[in-house]
């Protein structure tokens, strides 16, 4: 009698989404943490915390960096960390996908949960402190303070053929706080067309460099002195920018002391990196 041969389907894989927050470690949930002590593979953005990686994840596991940053060539493409996600969770190995911040604000989650549920792959998502309130708990800026916004908006400039002169305008005009992310490049163009919109005298920006790190720096003016203050600035990467009555409370109530040697807490991508896919 012919034996029977069974073929065994390996074990099915699953992808952990993880916001690892804005910088320093310890502002990790702890849902997160065990996650991280179970991952097989770890891929990691730039914008992670090197000591998450050094020392909150099991040392068994496999990291593969995918970090991104503009206009570097070195930067991971998205088609690339799509097939990384696909190809170690099919093998049947817990992934985790562990991004800077939180998950869902400004990141690029969309493509990655679309091809893994085009994959039959299971998930799930667990949300991080987003670099706007890491930003502004650490450097002393209450974003709703009563009496001065009961609203906040979150926002890019990445794209301002995106944004037309209407949109500018009543951004000018709105009583909320405004936080730019990934904007410290044209933060002179900002300025500029809140300026030429009539943006209140009472309104404060500051910006906030490498946030929640041992490297913080925040520098803020009143939004009519910043042009002639600091047009032409480079800022360090991450920066973030706040703009409303609410900034000006960093002057009452920064409790960080701030490191102005000007290191880099993430080291820019300078050569591309070649991963090997198991």
């Amino acid at each position: 009698m012919k034996q029977q041969v069974h073929h065994i389907s390996p074990p099915a894989g699953k992808v952990i989404f993880i916001g690892a927050g804005p910088g320093d470690p310890e502002l990790l949930t702890i849902k997160a943490l065990r996650w991280l002590q179970r991952a097989d593979i770890v891929i990691a953005d730039r914008l992670v915390s090197p000591e998450i990686l050094s020392e909150y994840i099991t040392p068994g596991a496999r990291i593969i960096h995918a970090g991104k940053q503009g206009a570097q060539p070195a930067s991971t493409s998205q088609p690339t960390i799509n097939e990384l996600l696909v190809q170690h969770a099919a093998a049947g190995r817990l992934v985790v996908r562990l991004k800077g911040g939180d998950i869902s604000v400004f990141s690029n989650i969309l493509d990655e949960l679309e091809t893994l549920t085009t994959n039959n792959i299971p998930f799930q998502l667990v949300p991080g402190v987003t670099a706007a309130l890491g930003a502004a708990a650490y450097a002393g800026i209450p974003l709703t303070a009563r009496g001065m916004a009961t609203a906040v908006r979150f926002l890019t400039a990445y794209r301002q053929d995106l944004m037309d002169e209407r949109y500018w305008q009543e951004l000018a005009r709105t009583d909320d706080t405004l936080v730019f992310y990934m904007s410290s490049a044209p933060v002179d163009q900002i300025v500029s067309r809140l300026l030429r919109h009539g943006i209140a005298a009472d309104r404060w920006i500051a910006v906030i460099q490498q946030a929640t790190t041992s490297y913080q720096q925040v520098s803020s003016w009143p939004v009519y002195d910043y042009l002639a203050g600091a047009a032409g600035a480079v800022y360090a990467s991450p920066s973030l920018i706040i703009i409303g009555r609410v900034a000006a409370l960093h002057q009452s109530f920064r409790w960080l002391p701030e490191n102005r040697g000007g290191e880099l807490y993430f080291p820019p991508l300078t050569d591309a990196k070649k991963i090997a896919v198991w």
